[in-house]
């Protein structure tokens, strides 16, 4: 059962991420012609963001494809870890190769400005695009809200703190292309309207320095779980519940959790039974409630020790 659940998170990832990159590409391509055919700042700035995301759902495909391998001799505690490795290229090439070429595209076109010329194709490329961007945001949305629900948490609360780097990136990628399309239309809007390229060369450095912030944001959370990401309160105290459901557990005088992958943990408890049992009994006992907790579809594994009466009781 256990299996199933985490086939099936990580299916509707999966899916996720290729919608993204389907849509990316699509809208990617038809970005550069209308950049190619308009002159516009703006659009060569979109058509570059575009681009990164493209080539940046690639890692995210690995991400989620790697760190689902199982467990063996070598990797213990399995590679989960890989999604955040995987995640982490990703971000810095969001960043590279969108923020810094939109950036440099826009200084560069204060300082040599180039006469546009079509800008209907501009328009139409860009309401094309919305409509893709938008599909796949709402996929992207709907997965986190599902998630977000499941631990009674606020949509972007669980963007942020969220295990699952790949879904993560792919939101926030997709908030920043709608965000970059809008401030691209009024770019073009104001280079028609006003003849001058420095509104659409402005909206170029403005969808770079929003790439750039999405890009830092997506680094820090991915070296976060990398150096080893401690849980929030509230799935403490979910997993310490869970524990303390079994009738054989008397009281939790320790708890340690850390992520060892997306919606993947590593648990360690210390626990005071119910009697006083023979050893082998015990130990019995320990093992059972072991793999009781990894039939859980977020623990990959389970580590439980004896308390001592002097240890004190663990409150949630």
């Amino acid at each position: 059962m256990a299996q199933t659940q985490k086939r099936n998170k990580a299916g509707s990832t999966l899916l996720t991420v290729i919608i993204a990159f389907l849509a990316n590409f699509l809208v990617a391509a038809a970005k550069s012609v209308a950049a190619v055919l308009s002159g516009s700042a703006s659009m060569a700035a979109e058509a570059a963001h575009s681009w990164a995301d493209t080539g940046n759902q690639v890692f995210l495909f690995l991400a989620e494809r790697r760190s689902a391998r199982p467990r063996d001799e070598a990797h213990p505690m399995g590679y989960g870890r890989e999604a955040y490795v995987w995640s982490m290229f990703a971000a810095f090439g969001l960043f590279t190769a969108g923020a810094v070429v939109s950036i440099m595209h826009g200084i560069q076109e204060i300082i040599s400005p180039e006469a546009a010329a079509d800008f209907t194709v501009a328009y139409v490329v860009l309401g094309v695009a919305f409509v893709f961007e938008g599909i796949s945001f709402v996929q992207a949305f709907r997965q986190t809200r599902k998630a977000a629900r499941e631990l009674e948490r606020h949509t972007l609360e669980q963007v942020l703190i969220s295990s699952d780097p790949t879904l993560r990136a792919v939101f926030a990628e997709d908030s920043a292309a709608l965000i970059g399309l809008v401030v691209a239309f009024v770019g073009v809007f104001l280079h028609q309207v006003t003849g001058s390229p420095l509104p659409d060369a402005v909206g170029s450095i403005v969808v770079g320095v929003l790439l750039a912030v999405v890009a830092v944001v997506l680094i820090d959370r991915n070296r976060r779980f990398l150096v080893g990401q401690g849980v929030t309160p509230d799935i403490e105290r979910s997993m310490a519940q869970r524990l303390l459901e079994h009738r054989e557990i008397a009281r939790l005088t320790y708890l340690h959790l850390e992520f060892v992958g997306p919606r993947r943990l590593y648990l360690v408890a210390a626990v005071d039974l119910e009697g006083d049992h023979p050893e082998h009994e015990v130990a019995r006992t320990l093992r059972r409630i072991e793999r009781d907790l990894e039939d859980h579809a977020t623990v990959e594994e389970a580590v439980l020790t004896l308390a001592t009466m002097d240890e004190a009781t663990l409150r949630f």
